[in-house]
C-alpha cells in the first residue's frame, strides 16, 4: 500500500505544527498541520492511516483504495480560501501565497513567472500548453486579490507552443499580456523578472511591490484558481523527472503528484534508473540539491534529476567560485568531495551580497560585472581546477580569464547538462536581450 512521508516545513517560516496524532484516519485534504508563526496548512495528500507524528513528519500509511474525492476547505472570502488551502510558492521559494497576495499594489501588475528558470525542467510550460484556463482564471484571482489592473506572463521565447496558446488565450484578455525572455539563466530570478518586463532595478534588499508587482508562479496561480473555484487544497505538486532513466531520455512531467510521495517512486514511474548514475538532485542543476530514494515531494519540489558519474579529479587542487544564482558553499563543496578533488580556496562572485539571514543575493541577477580578480586568486592560491555556479553570464566572463591563467573550469552544472544533452555553461552565445514580436 506504502506510505508518505509529509513534511513540516514545506515553505519559508517555522515548522508547521501537527494537529493530528497517530492512528487517525485522514482523507485526501484532512488539514493535519497548521502554522507556528509565518507558513502555510498542511493537509493529508492521500486517503490512509497516520502511523507516526515527529517534530519533522507526518507519516500515513496509504489505504488500497484512493477515491479522487477530497476534503474541501471552507467556504470564504477569496482571500480567506487561499490562505486556508496552504498555498506556498511552487516555484521553490516557498513564500505564503495569502501573504504575497495580501499586499495592495494600487493598480499595478501581477508578473507571472513562467521562465521555468532551471534547464530540464519542463512542468510549468506543460501545465500551460494543457491548463491555460485555469492559469489565466487563477492570475485574475490574484490580480483582484491585490488591486493589480494588468499582469504579464515572463515566458522564455523559445517555448514556442506555449507562446502560442497563450496568445490565443490572451487575445481578449486587454490587462494580461506577455513579455518574452532570452534563454539565460537566471531569467526566471524575481528581481530580474521585474528587471524585464517592467524596466525597474530592484535593490537587493527591495521586494517586487517596491516596482508595484508581485511575482507569482505559474503553478502557484493555478492552485489559487483551485482553492476558490473548487475549494481544494494544496496537497499535490507538479514535478519533471528527467535523466538517466529507462523511460528515456524526454523529461517526464508528473502533474498532480501528492505531497509526500517519494521521489524514488516518481523515479520508477519513469521507468527507474538506467545503470550506474552519479546523483539524484531534488530542484534544479543550479539550485537543487543530492538526495536519496526516499526523499519526500514537497509544495516546493520541481524537478528530480538522475545525473551520469561525476569525473575523478584525484585529489587535484579546487577553488570554488560561489554565486548568488547557482549552489551554496555547502553544496559545491559536496560536488567537489564527489569528484574526489581538494578545496584549497573560495570566493564570491563581486555581486553576492549577503542577507541578514546568511543567504546570497545577486545584486544585479544575469549582469555580470568580470572575474578576473576571482581567478588571479585562485592561481595565487594553487589551483588547477575551478568549479564555478555561476549564472550565463558570469559563466562566460570566468571563460575570458581563467583558462587563460592556465585554471580548468568545471561548472556544478556540468555532469546534469551532459546527462540531459544541454550546452555546458561556459560561453554566452545569446543574446540578453529579445525582441518582443508578439
Amino acid at each position: 500500500m506504502g506510505r508518505v512521508h509529509i513534511l513540516l516545513k514545506q515553505h519559508v517560516g517555522a515548522p508547521c505544527k501537527a494537529v493530528t496524532e497517530p492512528g487517525a484516519d485522514v482523507q485526501r485534504g484532512t488539514l493535519i498541520a497548521v502554522p507556528d508563526g509565518l507558513g502555510a496548512n498542511i493537509f493529508s495528500s492521500v486517503c490512509g492511516i497516520v502511523e507516526s507524528v515527529t517534530d519533522t513528519e507526518i507519516v500515513i500509511r496509504k489505504k488500497e483504495e484512493q477515491p479522487e474525492s477530497y476534503v474541501k476547505i471552507p467556504e470564504g472570502t477569496k482571500a480567506e480560501m487561499v490562505a486556508y488551502a496552504g498555498i506556498t510558492g511552487m516555484g521553490g521559494a516557498g513564500f505564503p501565497t495569502a501573504v504575497k497576495l495580501s499586499a495592495d499594489l494600487h493598480g499595478g501588475y501581477i508578473l507571472v513567472n513562467a521562465a521555468e528558470c532551471e534547464p530540464g525542467l519542463c512542468h510549468n510550460i506543460r501545465q500551460i500548453e494543457e491548463q491555460c484556463d485555469k492559469i489565466i482564471k487563477g492570475v485574475k484571482y490574484c490580480m483582484e486579490l491585490t488591486n493589480a489592473f494588468k499582469a504579464i506572463f515572463a515566458i522564455k521565447k523559445k517555448n514556442e507552443k506555449a507562446v502560442r496558446v497563450l496568445k490565443e488565450a490572451l487575445k481578449e484578455e486587454e490587462g494580461i499580456t506577455l513579455h518574452l525572455l532570452p534563454d539565460i539563466y537566471p531569467m526566471g530570478e524575481e528581481r530580474a523578472v521585474v528587471r524585464e518586463c517592467l524596466g525597474v532595478e530592484l535593490g537587493v534588499d527591495q521586494l517586487p511591490t517596491a516596482a508595484d508587482a508581485v511575482v507569482i508562479n505559474v503553478e502557484t496561480v493555478s492552485r489559487v484558481a483551485e482553492a476558490i473555484d473548487e475549494r481544494k487544497p494544496c496537497f499535490s505538486k507538479n514535478v519533471t523527472v528527467v535523466g538517466k532513466l529507462n523511460g528515456g531520455e524526454e523529461p517526464h512531467v508528473f502533474l498532480d503528484v501528492p505531497i509526500g510521495t517519494s521521489i524514488g517512486e516518481l523515479i520508477e514511474r519513469a521507468g527507474g534508473i538506467n545503470g550506474i548514475y552519479g546523483e539524484i538532485i531534488v530542484g534544479g542543476p543550479f539550485t537543487g540539491h543530492a538526495a536519496q530514494e526516499d526523499t519526500p515531494v514537497t509544495k516546493t519540489t520541481g524537478g528530480v534529476i538522475v545525473t551520469i558519474d561525476l569525473p575523478d579529479l584525484h585529489g587535484a587542487p579546487v577553488g570554488l567560485l560561489v554565486c548568488a544564482c547557482g549552489g551554496t558553499e555547502e553544496r559545491m563543496r559536496d560536488i567537489c568531495a564527489k569528484m574526489n578533488g581538494k578545496v584549497v580556496s573560495v570566493a564570491r562572485c563581486k555581486q553576492a551580497v549577503e542577507m541578514k539571514n546568511g543567504a546570497l543575493k545577486c545584486e544585479r541577477p544575469g549582469n555580470c560585472p568580470g572575474q578576473v580578480k576571482n581567478s588571479i586568486q585562485f592561481k595565487k592560491d594553487g589551483c588547477e581546477y575551478i568549479i564555478i555556479g555561476n549564472c550565463s553570464d558570469c559563466s562566460n566572463t570566468v571563460m575570458g580569464s581563467a583558462p587563460k591563467m592556465g585554471l580548468k573550469v568545471f561548472h556544478q552544472t556540468d555532469h546534469v547538462m551532459r546527462t540531459i544533452h544541454h550546452p555546458l555553461y561556459r560561453h554566452l552565445r545569446v543574446s540578453k536581450k529579445v525582441e518582443q514580436d508578439i
